[in-house]
């Protein structure tokens, strides 16, 4: 679209929106006292303050605007990316926390449109949890699941301990040790109830199967583990106790 080409400036998502508001009855005026946009209609005031971008400091200053009103908004160019995105819904989920409203103007040749995406008002931190108890819970599995702490926060681009690695570096160690078993054997020895999955999805292929049901350490696994010598050096410590495993 030819629009698209245009230099756009923050004043351009004003007339949509004045047009909007102006059609709803407010009584709408620019720059008022450092507001963007302003709306008066009897004594419902409502603001809006218009970016190009959606940043940190139009958040900042709209979260100000909120002790005038709880009638705030932002306005904002449709983005080019995916309103579907991660990004996108991550965006509006931290303008709802705040308790924002969004605007988002788009240009056509036909002209300016602008749309609300949702309205300002507070958000229901509750009804927030309930909907993210199935990731709490997996937040809280994987935290107690972990033996020690092998991970720097803040850390990107770089191997992390998990739960399920730990899982696999523990079979490693056993099947190391005492060469190939069964899943039963090695659940017995202690690794755990997602043993079998483990061994059949085989993600870090450190394992083969060498007949039905039982599994051995490939050479990829041995040289792999030396990678991780604390995690390898705790689970070979745990099962030292092991002096023979029921064939």
């Amino acid at each position: 679209m030819k629009s698209n080409k245009i230099k756009r400036y923050e004043v351009d998502l004003f007339d949509p929106i004045e047009r909007y508001f102006t059609a709803l009855g407010y009584d709408v005026h620019g720059e008022v006292n450092d507001c963007d946009v302003t709306a008066l209609k009897d004594d419902e005031l409502v603001i809006v303050e218009l970016k190009l971008t959606l940043n940190v400091e139009l958040l900042i200053q709209a979260t100000k605007r909120l002790r005038l009103t709880k009638a705030v908004y932002i306005a904002i160019p449709k983005p080019a990316y995916s309103l579907r995105s991660k990004k996108w819904k991550d965006s509006c989920h931290l303008i709802r926390k705040i308790g924002l409203g969004l605007i988002i103007v788009s240009f056509q040749d036909s002209g300016e449109k602008m749309d609300i995406v949702f309205e300002p008002g507070p958000f229901d931190n509750v009804k927030s949890m309930r909907q993210s108890k199935k990731k709490r819970n997996e937040l809280v599995m994987e935290i107690n699941g972990r033996q020690g702490n092998y991970n720097v926060g803040g850390s990107s681009q770089t191997k992390l301990m998990t739960t399920y690695k730990q899982n696999c570096i523990h079979i490693a160690c056993s099947l190391e040790r005492f060469g190939p078993l069964s899943a039963k054997q090695l659940r017995d020895i202690g690794t755990g109830e997602k043993t079998s999955s483990i061994l059949i999805k085989n993600y870090y292929g450190w394992f083969e199967r060498i007949r039905r049901g039982t599994y051995c350490i490939t050479e990829k696994g041995i040289s792999e583990l030396k990678e991780y010598p604390g995690m390898a050096d705790f689970y070979s410590k745990s099962i030292e106790h092991i002096s023979e495993i029921e064939k």
